[in-house]
């Protein structure tokens, strides 16, 4: 019902529009002597319009009264120097600028709502989605859902359970290295590195896209998981000798650090990922 009132709304804009353009078609027309000026008026009208359409309609009724004091200014130039009569026209431009933007405002009302809707559906599709579209991998929000899922039954049947965080070591320099289009192929690469090194019962999640971090769930204690961080570590120093040198032109390094899960000392899964990035300064 808001929708199509809106959309009756915007109608009725456009068809005012029409008419405010149409009826200043004819007054260009009926004033021959002045169609330079006029014609000069007009632009600086639309251009009015148009600032009020990427601003607010504020900004533009604020631009229109300076308008208006300066088009008052003119006229009153003109009559002292050139001895011009002021009458129903001079009123014209006056009062036809301010409509054409507050018209113009109402017009297009309807597409500026539908555009702060698509917005507002982007940003909660992307909180909402649990998985990174071009990896396919789980991310943060998946990770704290089953996060607490296996620390659950890490706790009940006693099964230890290690958070691997993955880094790629000076990835703010590589990302100025490697190509805008190639640098989610990068991402890709490692994921699926990582993911190709630990067992299908473990989990590996996108941490950060942005600054290429990966956690990997494991149900291992440390000593476990230092034999995965040795086999994450050999693959990549084999696809550095083989494919990455000549695909990236970079080597691409690893940082890793773990953390074995404590009921005690670690009271949620975000405090899971913080103190498993602590263990990063050690891994040089």
């Amino acid at each position: 019902m808001r929708r199509n009132r809106s959309s009756l709304t915007s109608d009725l804009g456009f068809l005012a529009f029409l008419v405010l353009i149409f009826a200043c078609i004819v007054y260009i027309a009926g004033s021959p002597d002045h169609y330079i000026q006029n014609i000069i008026i007009l632009n600086v009208s639309f251009i009015l319009a148009l600032v009020t359409y990427f601003t607010t309609v504020t900004a533009g009724l604020t631009l229109n009264l300076a308008f208006v004091f300066g088009y008052g200014f003119f006229v009153v130039y003109q009559t002292v120097t050139q001895g011009a009569s002021i009458g129903v026209d001079t009123y014209f431009w006056l009062i036809m600028t301010p409509l054409l933007t507050v018209v113009l405002w109402v017009f297009t009302a309807s597409t500026r709502e539908l555009q702060a809707e698509n917005e507002r559906l982007l940003k909660r599709t992307n909180n909402l989605a649990a998985v990174d579209e071009n990896t396919d991998l789980r991310n943060s929000i998946s990770f704290q859902k089953d996060a607490s899922l296996f620390t659950g039954i890490s706790v009940r049947y006693k099964i230890p359970l290690t958070l691997l965080v993955v880094k790629v070591k000076y990835w703010n320099e590589i990302r100025r290295l490697i190509p805008e289009e190639q640098l989610s192929e990068a991402v890709y690469d490692v994921s699926q590195l990582s993911q190709s090194s630990i067992r299908t019962n473990d989990a590996l999640y996108l941490l950060d896209k942005e600054d290429a971090t990966w956690g990997l769930l494991l149900f291992t204690d440390r000593e476990g998981a230092k034999i995965v961080i040795e086999r994450i570590k050999q693959r990549l120093q084999e696809l550095n000798d083989s494919e990455f040198s000549g695909k990236y032109k970079v080597n691409l390094g690893l940082k890793i650090g773990a953390v074995e899960y404590a009921a005690d000392t670690i009271e949620n899964p975000l405090d899971f990922i913080v103190q498993a990035k602590k263990e990063l300064e050690y891994d040089v």
